[in-house]
């Protein structure tokens, strides 16, 4: 099987699936602080999820970061949510200072137990931080977790070395470890959007 056709492999999708939209909020438009980013359809592919999750009546999960410094502390105007998801009414709302949103409030491992819930969807910013935090401690909590790779972004960054790595490179490294240590299927939306219809239709 080649890597185009892990992306393509079938989805089976829980009728109670949860989504969890992580930090889709206005302070990251500011890229003279972060810098440049890949897949300017990241916010489409988000949409297009809230859509579908929304029409199946399955729940969804807002996730919001509030820093200390930069353009995510709290009352400031890059911390609120992106329009397009601050519209929504999800069915819980959780806000956490550090990456993974199992480390907010409320306590998002605590809700999906009481709702027996098993399989997580895995979208938002940023691809290679908390996207990827949340993505590796819930396959280690034991969810099955699924992470659509096209519907979130990252941002080029530089390590130690001063070596700057492109943002797209970093999305790849991210999905490329998750699928191989089996912390997640790394999907594309289409994959996802296409389990949510099939389940829909009864094919």
């Amino acid at each position: 099987m080649t890597n185009t056709d892990a992306f393509d492999a079938p989805l089976t999708l829980d009728p109670d699936a949860v989504l969890i939209v992580i930090d889709v909020q206005k302070g990251f438009e500011d890229h003279d602080f972060w810098g440049p980013r890949d897949n300017p359809q990241a916010e489409q592919r988000i949409a297009e999820l809230i859509a579908v999750w929304q029409e199946t009546d399955r729940p969804i999960v807002t996730v919001q970061h509030a820093s200390s410094s930069g353009p995510l502390v709290e009352g400031t105007p890059g911390y609120a949510l992106k329009d397009f998801v601050a519209g929504i009414t999800p069915a819980l709302h959780i806000t956490k200072t550090v990456n993974s949103a199992f480390y907010g409030t409320p306590d998002l491992h605590a809700w999906l137990q009481e709702r027996g819930a098993r399989q997580l969807v895995v979208t938002g910013i940023i691809t290679n931080v908390c996207n990827e935090t949340t993505a590796r401690m819930a396959g280690n909590l034991g969810y099955d977790a699924v992470f659509p790779v096209d519907a979130m972004h990252a941002f080029d960054m530089t390590g130690p070395d001063g070596v700057t790595v492109p943002a797209a490179e970093l999305a790849r490294a991210t999905g490329t470890v998750l699928h191989a240590m089996r912390f997640a299927k790394v999907v594309t939306t289409g994959t996802v959007l296409k389990a949510a219809g099939a389940q829909i239709s009864g094919e």
